[in-house]
């Protein structure tokens, strides 16, 4: 197989690693037929990964029922594959920049294919949530490739049509997921139930490694160092991650106890001692896991920030919205499902549309789509209180839409505008930064406002009870989305100054 290592990696660790010749061939751009393959490879592989830590959302109740499982078993179903994505997403991206972004995305992908054929063909919970886990491991080692190969392939007016395209297939996947899922579910295909939400990915999965093997650029490299791996700091960053993530995934299952908090105050050390580490070895000339400079650029930092509450917000809102309209409700997973079509119809449609706006608005675009996120939001919470114990799902749809319509406003240009200075040397890393950022604020969403949700509703299970902690829910989501639109001004002054550093 060609090898495929970015000469842009190459140049950056190891300047005699290729020929001017070659490197004057690899930073040529590819043909557009060629450009259109790799963009299509690159967002059905972010929807899997994406939809996956949604999809089970709606089969909770199949699950329970077909394998005899606990409710803390099932949730660890959904939890596990989020917790383990999060952890290994920044080495993912850090083995990409080292050993070559397509090679990285062909092994995760296959194995992420692998692992869900395993998923769905699981006689149990115990080995449906190890080969969740292995799915997210998997989903960690492809995903942070695609935004790497589109700083790389794209320049210019392209890179910033397919970061589009990436946020909107990311929020696509996000909205949809739970859709697909009450669709696979109630459909009940050949018997099997809950298993066809993982035996989907199988043949796309496979279709998806065979256009990115033929589609995706690879350079021959010349002389060049032997790479390297920041092994200290995977080791560090991964258990800080894991002393901060395992007791939000856990903790509400557990009912809190004190080795929780414990666990996630040791974390900030950790993070500390790897600061530290990536620093001292970025000054004796090393290969750090994360280049200090990054968290120098404003942009990037405020970036990193707007998706942070962002994903709290949007993930907790799904999470209780999905326990709410079976829960409470009393909705099958289709119908449950089907109630997030017209915020998914509304996202899909701004966002194609989003060029447009954005040459207009040019970065106020930020600002108006996060606005109108709380907006849509604030719209969630006047519902509720109105219609008390008379809330019906019908009812949400017309905030949805506003959710749908801010999203898909600010989602696709946020990326643009926290990448814009990233070095493409740096963008395996710096795009697995972000990404565990957002993977750290669903985590961190889905625990708040799950916490908030049970706590509230307690041992009460009668339609008031469940009306009302929905209503308490919606202010912590409220706070949240506010909380992703005060991030913006900066992001928004830093992308459009000069260098946004």
């Amino acid at each position: 197989m060609q090898d495929e290592r970015s000469v842009s990696v190459s140049v950056a660790t190891d300047p005699g690693a290729a020929s001017p010749a070659l490197a004057a061939a690899a930073l040529a751009p590819p043909p557009a037929a060629r450009r259109r393959g790799v963009l299509l490879v690159a967002m059905a592989a972010t929807f899997m990964a994406m939809m996956d830590s949604y999809i089970v959302n709606v089969a909770v109740p199949s699950l329970r029922s077909d394998l005899d499982a606990s409710v803390s078993a099932v949730e660890m179903t959904v939890g596990g594959y989020i917790l383990v994505y999060g952890l290994f997403l920044v080495t993912g991206g850090r083995l990409g920049d080292i050993v070559g972004h397509k090679r990285m995305f062909l092994a995760g992908l296959g194995l992420f294919t692998a692992a869900s054929l395993a998923c769905g063909s699981a006689p149990g919970m115990g080995s449906l949530i190890a080969f969740r886990c292995v799915q997210g491991l998997s989903a960690a080692l492809f995903f942070p490739q695609i935004l790497s190969v589109i700083q790389t392939t794209f320049e210019g007016a392209r890179r910033e049509r397919a970061l589009a395209l990436f946020g909107v297939t990311i929020g696509l996947a996000a909205i949809t997921g739970q859709l697909i899922g009450g669709v696979l579910v109630r459909a009940d295909l050949f018997g099997w139930g809950w298993r066809p939400i993982f035996l989907v990915n199988v043949p796309l999965g496979l279709v998806v490694i065979a256009g990115a093997a033929a589609t995706m650029p690879g350079v021959a490299a010349g002389r060049r160092a032997r790479p390297r791996l920041d092994v200290p700091g995977v080791g560090l960053l991964t258990l800080a991650l894991l002393l901060l993530s395992f007791p939000l995934a856990e903790g509400r299952t557990a009912d809190w106890p004190w080795w929780c908090f414990a666990l996630m105050g040791l974390s900030v050390p950790f993070f500390a001692v790897f600061g530290l580490w990536e620093r001292k070895l970025a000054a004796d000339g090393g290969q750090p896991l994360v280049a200090p400079g990054l968290l120098r650029l404003r942009g990037y930092r405020s970036g990193n920030a707007v998706f942070l509450a962002f994903f709290a917000s949007n993930a907790g809102l799904f999470f209780v919205l999905a326990v709410q309209l079976q829960s409470g409700l009393g909705y099958s997973a289709l119908q449950a499902g089907l109630l997030f079509a017209p915020l998914a119809v509304a996202f899909t449609t701004v966002s194609l549309v989003v060029p447009r706006v954005a040459a207009r608005l040019g970065l106020h675009a930020l600002t108006a789509g996060y606005g109108l996120n709380a907006l849509g939001y604030l719209l969630l919470l006047l519902t509720s209180l109105a219609a008390g114990d008379d809330l019906t799902g019908p009812l949400l749809i017309p905030a949805l839409v506003v959710i749908g319509v801010g999203q898909g406003l600010g989602v696709s240009p946020l990326l643009g505008a926290a990448l814009a200075d990233v070095p493409p040397q740096e963008a395996g890393s710096a795009a697995g930064v972000l990404e565990t950022v957002g993977q750290f604020g669903m985590s961190l969403g889905i625990a708040l406002v799950g916490l908030l949700y049970f706590s509230t509703l307690d041992a009460a299970s009668s339609p008031h009870a469940y009306a009302h902690a929905f209503t308490v829910t919606l202010v912590l989501n409220l706070l949240l989305s506010l909380l992703a639109l005060a991030f913006v001004p900066p992001l928004r002054k830093a992308a459009a100054g000069p260098t946004g550093s």
